[in-house]
């Protein structure tokens, strides 16, 4: 794909993501986030020249070795994945600009003492499994606002903005909306919150209609 066609099918994404915006309203504003897991730094860079700027990454290592190899940059950086503990120390040196994944109250605790050592805060969101699946992480919807609220208060070096849910993984459209649904219910009852992250390349077009303003898209971005 020369670099042509490359902008011209980023446009046609754009194009998709407006046509959803409109659905809600004209003032509903929606941000991309490029999950970049399965390419390399090279390809991260062909996106940023044709006009993206937020990157996610699932991986520490893989944050780590992108902002690296991508310094001359100056790329928002998102941390999309499942954190290990192990890792923290290694994702709060890159200071990414915002966490994603916040999905139980061990890991904020762990967070927020590590932030306290160094002098230092976070961006984050809580993860909600809206979809109940035992495969993904997160809060359960009748837990999740008491859990947030939890960690807002006893976290305080974590800077909640929002919440982060993954649709459920399904073929039925209806079951898809209604995890969408339910998240966005409950961004709604969030004081101050600013970002309801959920959408992803396969369905990031119905999550915009549920109210979705961040969705994180990677295949669809990065065709082979």
């Amino acid at each position: 794909m020369t670099s042509l066609e490359y902008k011209l099918h980023f446009d046609r994404i754009i194009e998709r993501i407006e046509k959803a915006r409109l659905r809600v309203n004209d003032h509903h504003i929606v941000k991309i986030v490029a999950a970049s897991k399965y390419v390399d730094a090279n390809a991260v860079r062909d996106l940023y020249a044709i006009g993206q700027r937020a990157f996610g990454e699932n991986r520490v290592q893989d944050l780590l070795s992108k902002a690296e190899a991508l310094e001359d940059l100056p790329i928002e950086w998102h941390f999309i994945g499942t954190l290990q503990k192990n890792k923290i120390n290694h994702l709060l040196s890159l200071n990414p600009y915002l966490m994603h994944s916040i999905d139980s109250l061990e890991l904020a605790r762990a967070l927020d003492e590590r932030l306290e050592r160094e002098g230092k805060t976070l961006r984050a969101l809580v993860q909600v499994n809206s979809a109940r699946e035992e495969s993904k992480a997160g809060f359960a919807p009748e837990e999740f606002l008491e859990r947030y609220d939890q960690i807002a208060h006893e976290c305080p070096r974590l800077k909640l903005q929002g919440i982060m849910s993954i649709g459920a993984h399904v073929d039925d459209p209806a079951l898809i909306r209604k995890s969408f649904e339910t998240t966005r219910s409950l961004f709604d009852r969030l004081e101050g919150a600013s970002v309801c992250s959920m959408g992803m390349s396969g369905d990031f077009e119905l999550a915009i209609e549920c109210g979705s303003n961040m969705v994180r898209l990677g295949s669809i971005l990065f065709p082979r």
